[in-house]
């Protein structure tokens, strides 16, 4: 029977300041070792830098508002999709989903999603994805290696935490949404994952991490559920 694998790409890997196809290539070698394994991969990819920048510059020339400047990080999260399925080849489906609640034919071994609506990011799609083929879990990549007690980077003495709950994760993140937020995994995604009992699993950037969480061994990160 095939496993299917839910993984949300953070744009933070996909593209930190330039495209980092060494990552990208090492990523796809990855997959393509469980590919073997009878698996399956939705890849949902994000925005990053690309975003933005796009935001950034588009501010510049205008006041922008929530929605105009979400559907600027869409673009970039569409833009990188297309960059991925091209690594991937005859490998993954022709076309890169725009809409996770649609009913999809999948039936080559990859397939490649990027940003749909306003109001969220690609975390949110990533848990629709998962409602949609009956997964239970979606694996989160991302520069952000754990969900700490409070933001590591302005506080020494953050603290990481290994096991949360949805209720204790969404206290510490909030409910609101904000374009070009930077949160380990977007309160919409947050909320809609508590309801539809999803787990999600932080991993951070490391390949290794993610290969010892495929094979069910201890990994680095934080498991919410």
């Amino acid at each position: 029977m095939q496993k299917t694998i839910i993984l949300s790409l953070g744009g933070s890997l996909i593209c930190p300041d330039e495209y980092n196809f060494d990552f990208l290539k090492k990523f796809k070698k990855l997959a393509e070792s469980y590919i073997k394994k009878n698996y399956k991969f939705i890849i949902i990819c994000g925005g990053g830098k690309l975003a933005r920048n796009f935001q950034e510059i588009a501010s510049k020339s205008s006041r922008l508002n929530n929605e105009e400047l979400d559907w600027l990080g869409i673009y970039a999260t569409r833009i990188n999709a297309h960059i991925v399925k091209s690594m991937f080849g005859e490998c993954a489906e022709e076309s890169v989903v725009s809409d996770p609640t649609k009913k999809l034919n999948f039936k080559k071994n990859v397939l490649i999603a990027s940003g749909w609506k306003p109001g969220w990011s690609t975390d949110y799609d990533a848990v629709l994805l998962a409602k949609n083929f009956g997964v239970k879990e979606v694996i989160n990549m991302s520069n952000v290696d754990f969900v700490y007690d409070k933001d590591p980077r302005k506080h020494k003495d953050a603290k990481k935490i290994e096991k949360m709950g949805w209720g204790n994760f969404r206290k510490l993140i909030g409910s609101k949404w904000t374009a070009g937020l930077n949160a380990p995994f977007d309160p919409i995604a947050a909320k809609e994952a508590q309801k539809s009992k999803i787990k999600v699993s932080i991993v951070g950037k490391d390949l290794n991490n993610l290969k010892n969480l495929l094979e069910g061994k201890k990994f680095k990160g934080t498991v919410i559920e």
